[in-house]
């Protein structure tokens, strides 16, 4: 989640503002005001920017995070009546949607993974450049820790969790030495865990593509919050939620939740007819798309947004917006 409403400006405001917007300023079913879900909230960056630009706009903003959860409450100070602020994981979009009052948004925004103020922030121990204890939960309520998963899951289920989370090649070797160091004493930091890390890759592998334990610290942090099977859950819910015409946006900084968001969205773009079956006027289009596709592909920040905001870098935006008559 590239947001830190202090420091920067989120990551691709406009273009999200650019493909988000259209669904939200148009008149909606009874003229009732729109409804967006900022599904994952952060410092509230992208929300205070829709916000001010849709006078009427009512907002959810949803986060585990309970720093996000302070910022999300003095947002509804900002706006009275206007935001609804839900301390949860985003799998629960629908059910908290339906608690708000709406059974259909207008939009939704997920801007994944960590935020800058988490990062910045070296106590929760995202970081491997600064000590910290290793926790990485975005929810500090819930009960895994990043502590516990490297203390305590077996060699193989270490290297699963890096292998897949992390698409580290070398996630057995470094499965083994953490199983040997802990066997000694248990690795309750962040600095001991990335220099057990480093030893374990070859030399010639930690020559290049930054800090080594880049990797493994990603991979941890997934495992801990869920970050993918969360992921897998929403995303359904959060395409059933837009009334047609509604517009879905999400960030994704790795490879692994962009990939998800593409299936999601090229399986509710595919027109499934059968081909060679004319459909009669009044048919019902079963295998018609739902959905049209608003961005070609991943889109990426541009050079200017790069050199502001280096953690931009890895950022993918996809967009789609909900096929049918106007909201």
């Amino acid at each position: 989640m590239g947001d830190n409403a202090y420091a920067h400006v989120p990551v691709m405001a406009g273009r999200i503002a650019a493909l988000l917007l259209p669904a939200l300023a148009g008149p909606t079913p009874g003229g009732r005001p729109p409804v967006l879900i900022d599904a994952t909230l952060g410092r509230g960056g992208h929300a205070r920017a829709f916000l001010d630009a849709v006078p009427g706009l009512l907002l959810i903003g949803i986060d585990a995070d309970a720093a996000a959860i302070e910022a999300g409450e003095a947002l509804a100070a900002r706006y009275p009546g206007r935001v609804t602020v839900a301390h949860a994981f985003y799998d629960r979009i629908a059910e908290i949607a339906a608690d708000a009052g709406h059974r259909r948004v207008q939009g939704i925004l997920f801007d994944l993974g960590v935020s800058s103020p988490q990062l910045d922030d070296a106590s929760r121990g995202f970081a491997y450049s600064q000590d910290a204890p290793l926790d990485m939960r975005m929810d500090q309520s819930a009960g895994l820790t990043a502590e516990r998963v490297v203390n305590t899951y077996p060699v193989p289920d270490l290297t699963r969790v890096l292998f897949e989370y992390g698409e580290e090649k070398f996630a057995r070797r470094i499965a083994e030495a953490i199983a040997r160091e802990r066997a000694r004493e248990p690795i309750a930091g962040t600095l001991r865990l990335s220099a057990i890390v480093k030893d374990a890759i070859p030399a010639p592998a930690r020559r290049t593509g930054g800090n080594p334990a880049k990797r493994t610290f990603q991979a941890l942090r997934i495992e801990v919050n869920d970050e993918l099977g969360a992921l897998r859950r929403a995303l359904p819910a959060a395409l059933d939620l837009l009334a047609p015409g509604g517009r879905f946006a999400a960030l994704a900084y790795h490879s692994l939740e962009d990939r998800l968001v593409k299936r999601e969205l090229t399986e509710r773009t595919a027109d499934k007819t059968p081909p060679g079956i004319p459909l009669r006027a009044g048919d019902p289009a079963a295998g018609r798309p739902k959905f049209r596709l608003l961005t070609r592909g991943a889109e990426r920040p541009g050079d200017e947004e790069l050199a502001a905001n280096p953690r931009s870098a890895s950022a993918r935006l996809r967009a789609a917006e909900r096929l049918g008559e106007a909201r």
